[in-house]
């Protein structure tokens, strides 16, 4: 193999791990946004995390994140716009990557 075949395969494996780790950012964030909606709704504990799980699920089925802020705000039915919701989310996203890079150290 040559260098540029190193490199390439580097590269490779380097763009996996990243989306790799995206993915599972995102999946936290929708867990988390979704305990919040829960809260929001009234639910906790077993509920708020039944809650939670489908939105990681909608979310693996769909990968756009606004499939997910729409399905929150129908839920919420007006306890929150969809700018509060993306904002939520937002703050939530720079938490979730923190949380995955520290748990595969």
């Amino acid at each position: 193999m040559t260098t540029f075949d190193n490199r390439e395969q580097a590269f490779e494996a380097k763009f996996a791990h990243d989306e790799e780790m995206q993915f599972k950012a995102e999946a936290r964030c929708n867990k988390m946004l979704g305990l919040w909606a829960a809260a929001k709704m009234g639910k906790s504990g077993e509920q708020a995390e039944t809650y939670a799980h489908t939105l990681v699920t909608a979310s693996i089925e769909g990968s756009d994140p606004e499939d997910v802020v729409r399905k929150v705000t129908a839920d919420l039915q007006g306890r929150a716009t969809s700018d509060e919701i993306r904002q939520r989310r937002a703050t939530l996203l720079p938490d979730a990557q923190a949380q995955i890079l520290l748990e595969t150290g």
